[in-house]
């Protein structure tokens, strides 16, 4: 799941991780900023990045620290004694650290590992759905070819195999889909349009839906707003004309959301999923169940 940076991504993860919960899928949610605003979200603060933690009925959240990603990794590939010495060497950590893409590659790699019946760790959890709140549109495109990168640079090796592994997956459209979360703003919608298309061109699938975040509901019918406008010029006092204005103004974002998403359908193949705005300074938990809500509808 992605988009334009700022548009909601991880309201919007948080909420289909719910919904999907709710249809009996063992769902995880898996942030990769490292941020942990999931799990804060639903009231498990303190848990280690790298922790899957049970948000609720058969929801669960994770942080991925690349860090314990990598040591994860070498821990199935190397063995303990190999595993510390690569961990206590200089040299291999600046190599993770410098190369470019070699963070992203661990990060993707972990996805996939959430994902696969036999996990890195006997005895970890498997589930059914992985949701990912990937990085904002530029960046997560380049996350997504990270592992294609490393693949046709790693000849041979378990590096190579992995990295493989990884983008057979990604291009896969029974193992993967992509979401793309929007606003129902001119930039947005740009960007989601082209996004799109870089799909497309750099992984050779395009978006399975787009959900179009944040919609204002019409209060008005025509028949009000016609009484709105006579009211305007009618020489109301300050007060009244304030109101009679900011009610105008509002059915005047409601038209101009109608233009942005059906530019957004014709310009797209995906289906559009509208989400209502949402009128609180911080969401709750009662929030993210009315979006499940709104979701499965």
């Amino acid at each position: 799941m992605t988009g334009k940076g700022g548009v909601g991504k991880t309201t919007v993860a948080a909420a289909l991780g719910l919904a999907a919960a709710r249809t009996g899928r063992r769902t995880i949610v898996c942030e990769v900023a490292e941020q942990d605003r999931m799990s804060r979200a639903f009231a498990r603060e303190g848990v280690r990045p790298e922790q899957e933690v049970q948000l609720a009925d058969g929801l669960w959240a994770i942080t991925i620290d690349p860090q314990a990603a990598l040591e994860e990794w070498l821990r199935k590939q190397v063995g303990g004694p190999a595993l510390k010495v690569l961990g206590h060497s200089h040299a291999f950590q600046y190599f993770i650290a410098a190369a470019p893409g070699a963070k992203e590659l661990i990060t993707i790699a972990k996805i996939w590992e959430l994902a696969q019946t036999e996990r890195w760790n006997r005895g970890s959890d498997t589930y059914d759905l992985v949701v990912v709140d990937a990085p904002a549109s530029g960046h997560g495109i380049g996350m997504l070819t990270t592992p294609r990168t490393f693949g046709e640079i790693a000849r041979v090796g378990p590096i190579r195999r992995q990295a493989y592994k990884v983008s057979e997956m990604l291009a896969d459209p029974r193992r993967t889909g992509y979401v793309a979360v929007a606003l129902p703003e001119e930039m947005p919608v740009t960007e989601t349009i082209e996004l799109e298309a870089r799909l497309r061109a750099e992984i050779g699938l395009g978006l399975d839906a787009i959900v179009m975040n944040a919609m204002w509901p019409e209060r008005f019918s025509s028949a009000d707003v016609t009484k709105l406008r006579a009211a305007a010029g009618n020489g109301f006092d300050e007060a009244s004309l304030g109101a009679v204005r900011a009610a105008l103004s509002v059915h005047e974002r409601v038209k101009a959301q109608r233009t942005h998403v059906r530019r957004l359908e014709a310009a797209t193949d995906a289906p559009v999923t509208p989400l209502p705005f949402v009128f609180e300074s911080e969401l709750g938990l009662a929030d993210y169940e009315h979006l499940a809500d709104e979701l499965l509808a």
